[in-house]
């Protein structure tokens, strides 16, 4: 009876195991989407995207079957300068009041050796949708020792050319060229979520 508990136990494990892909929520409290361009040349100045909702699904045994999609409020941005904040949020860039959030929908997840990986997808803002490329660092995949569930994080860069979204104004004194900067965690939901 033991050795038949003990085998049952063990088989229900390896099937746990090589469940996969893993689908996680985005936790929006360690996610951070950072914006960062050149101004004039004499400063770098950066605007944060919070309150990022999405999913994450991960395959570490086939990496193409994993995939990313994110939506981020544009009411979460924040540059920690409110009369700036209002000028991003205006016409003159994200006409925040008509498109109120930004998006990105991974087509392609590759390895690229080791712990990190390629990830591309659709980037869309205002409506306009081009293709983005992002280099990926696997950070830690291990239970949250916290909230006690499986978890992911990541970190991940891009450059992106901000007139390619309809948000060009001042270009080329401020540069058209933007530097992204993303850090996430995300946890498998709760059986309630």
């Amino acid at each position: 009876m033991r050795k038949t508990l003990l085998f049952a136990a063990l088989f229900a494990f390896a099937g746990s195991a090589l469940a996969a892909p893993v689908s996680y929520k985005i936790d929006p409290n360690h996610t951070d989407v950072i914006a960062q361009w050149s101004h004039f040349g004499f400063s770098n100045p950066s605007a944060h995207f919070g309150q990022a909702d999405g999913t994450i699904v991960y395959d570490a045994d086939d990496i193409p079957a994993s995939s990313v999609q994110v939506t981020l409020p544009l009411s979460g941005l924040n540059s920690f300068v409110a009369d700036f904040d209002a000028h991003l949020r205006s016409g003159d860039f994200f006409e925040a009041e008509k498109y109120p959030a930004a998006t990105f929908k991974s087509t392609r997840v590759e390895s690229a050796g080791g712990n990190k990986l390629k990830v591309t997808g659709d980037l869309t803002i205002k409506d306009i949708t081009k293709p983005v490329t992002l280099d990926v660092t696997l950070n830690k995949a291990a239970e949250q020792p916290m909230a006690k569930r499986a978890a992911i994080g990541f970190d991940a860069t891009a450059t992106v050319l901000r007139s390619d979204f309809g948000l060009g104004k001042f270009v080329p004194n401020v540069s058209d060229e933007v530097t992204l900067r993303i850090t996430t965690e995300a946890m498998v939901p709760k059986p309630a979520e």
